[in-house]
């Protein structure tokens, strides 16, 4: 087998067409868009760029085919980390990892991320990630093959975990996606405390004015800005960020499915869902040149999407344990089991790690577990001790 560097356009398109024979037979799996693939890799559309580092191979077995691929990256801004015993670790990452049902293939992969990273200095690699933001190519997805991948969110093949862990990948931290049929009934105690807090003139909810779309991107950065900030690796968002965020959001949201909560007409809390993506990109085969754009419109119009998916999440600091949850969570159910009934059937919240025990609490009454995806992480110094992801206060 033979390991090549990805540096022309037919390496790169044999990067992008290997999934396509890997899971031509498999119906679940909904082929991602080229040029969301080759934005991650291109210094001029992923900002990653300007303080880390990427590269990516394929992997040739004797007769020339394609059988994995692999990409491999350095964030210069948050490599560096130390466990609870003061161990300094500087970590990598790796992803966008398909094989071929082939052991000693899966590990010449691994092993070529391995030496680039030790080269780079790294002691350790989390994986399967992307280089860019999590919300996005994010894991390895361990249960839930029974359904179709939200967009932009990876979907992989079974026997991937065992060669993981085999390898001496560790969990690093868990996945969860939450999941429901939209008609399905909320929990009784939601309904009480979302009753209390719309008899209080004080508090009021909204659903996103396209007309006003700078004024809500404000109000998301407001409550984004208090609520998200004081996570790790969370910095806080622009105006300018935040408005860019909403145009790019534009073509695909339904404003139907977006809210915004107010406290003395002061922006508190925000649920973002969205029609998925793929429910509509699934028809374009990855190409969203003129016939895609125009297929994609086609079902767009045609509301052939059935499945939303809650995006995110916020309620600031000082609003939170006071039955806000249940109420942007009732006020979204009237507009869609009464207002739209019927436009959409399945609901999927965007994954929610095992390090953030009161999000998964709010979403475990919201609907089950439908998918899992690991994060793992695997240290190359046999000195310095493997510790679990640490669990958001």
């Amino acid at each position: 087998m033979k390991i090549i560097e990805v540096t022309t356009d037919n390496q790169r398109k044999d990067f992008l067409m290997l999934p396509v024979q890997l899971y031509k037979n498999d119906e679940h799996w909904v082929r991602p868009l080229d040029v969301d693939i080759n934005k991650v890799f291109d210094k001029k559309e992923n900002k990653f760029f300007r303080h880390g580092e990427c590269t990516r191979w394929i992997l040739e077995d004797d007769k020339e085919n394609i059988v994995g691929r692999v990409a491999v990256f350095i964030n210069r801004k948050n490599e560096k980390s130390k466990n609870s015993k003061g161990q300094e670790l500087h970590t990598g990452g790796m992803g966008f990892f398909e094989c071929i049902k082939d052991k000693t293939a899966a590990n010449l992969l691994f092993d070529t991320c391995k030496d680039w990273l030790q080269a780079k200095g790294m002691n350790s690699m989390d994986g399967p990630i992307n280089f860019g933001e999590r919300d996005n190519w994010w894991g390895l997805l361990v249960d839930g093959f029974n359904r179709p991948p939200n967009h932009l969110m990876p979907y992989t093949k079974p026997y991937y975990q065992a060669y993981f862990e085999d390898y001496g990948f560790q969990v690093y931290f868990k996945q969860f996606t939450y999941g429901r049929l939209v008609n399905e009934p909320l929990l009784p105690y939601y309904l009480r405390q979302a009753e209390r807090l719309f008899n209080n003139p004080r508090y009021r909810f909204a659903k996103l004015e396209m007309k006003r779309l700078d004024d809500f991107a404000e109000d998301f950065r407001t409550i984004y800005n208090k609520a998200w900030v004081r996570h790790a690796g969370v910095k806080k968002m622009g105006s300018l960020q935040a408005k860019t965020l909403m145009k790019q959001m534009k073509p695909i949201v339904d404003p139907e499915i977006v809210y915004f909560a107010y406290y003395d007409n002061e922006p508190i809390a925000f649920f973002i869902n969205l029609p998925d993506a793929n429910q509509l990109l699934k028809h374009v085969n990855g190409k969203l040149d003129l016939i895609g754009k125009l297929k994609a419109l086609y079902h767009k119009k045609m509301r052939t999407c059935h499945k939303m998916v809650g995006r995110a999440f916020g309620i600031v600091p000082e609003h939170q344990g006071k039955g806000v949850v249940a109420a942007i969570v009732e006020y979204s159910r009237v507009v869609v089991q009464e207002e739209i009934r019927g436009r959409y059937i399945d609901y999927e919240m965007n994954w929610i790690g095992d390090f953030n025990p009161k999000m998964m609490n709010v979403a475990k009454d919201i609907g089950g577990i439908v998918k899992t995806h690991h994060t793992y992480r695997i240290i190359f110094d046999e000195k310095i001790s493997f510790e679990y992801c640490k669990i958001i206060d």
